[in-house]
């Protein structure tokens, strides 16, 4: 049982049903606060704009998921790679920062040493990741998809929204 209301009715979450079709339990929970809400949008179509491809992104979102034990966006991240086409083998080796395109793998890797020092990246790993093709912009995308991936795991440990995904096992 969620721990947070699942809203029905709020201008936002509208304005989420126009753009995707429908409004997952995470977005019915956090309407309850607009404006971490609005913020929590604004961060995330401004990131749709970025350099990182939507596949990176997804696949650092689900990485995230994986790193804060987050069942829920495990479950919509994962639902989401496939209908992107992503194949499940690739799903499942982003969550443990793997990935067969070399850029993609850069991307990942990076994420997970931001995560583990807590943004504190060895010299080393920021210079592989340059190595690699990561871009000084996309460097930048990777810590701003992580606080906002954060953002959503952590609301939901707190709110527990109902699972409106297919589970998928952490």
């Amino acid at each position: 049982m969620p721990r947070i209301p699942q809203l029905t009715e709020h201008p936002l979450l509208t304005d989420v049903r126009t753009q995707i079709g429908r409004v997952p339990n995470l977005y019915a929970a956090m309407a309850n606060g607009p404006a971490a809400l609005s913020g929590y949008l604004a961060l995330r179509d401004a990131l749709t704009r970025g350099e990182l491809t939507a596949r990176e992104r997804e696949l650092l979102a689900l990485f995230t998921a994986q790193r804060n034990e987050c069942g829920y966006c495990l479950a919509a991240h994962t639902f989401r790679g496939e209908k992107m086409r992503i194949p499940a083998v690739e799903l499942d080796k982003a969550r443990e920062a793997e990935s067969p395109d070399p850029h993609t793998r850069a991307v990942l890797r990076l994420a997970d040493a931001v995560m583990a020092h807590r943004g504190r990246v060895p010299d080393e790993r920021l210079a592989e990741a340059r190595a690699d093709g990561v871009t000084d912009a996309q460097v930048a995308e990777v810590v701003a998809h992580i606080a906002l991936n954060v953002l959503s795991n952590y609301f939901n440990h707190v709110a527990e929204p109902d699972l409106d995904f297919p589970a998928v096992s952490q």
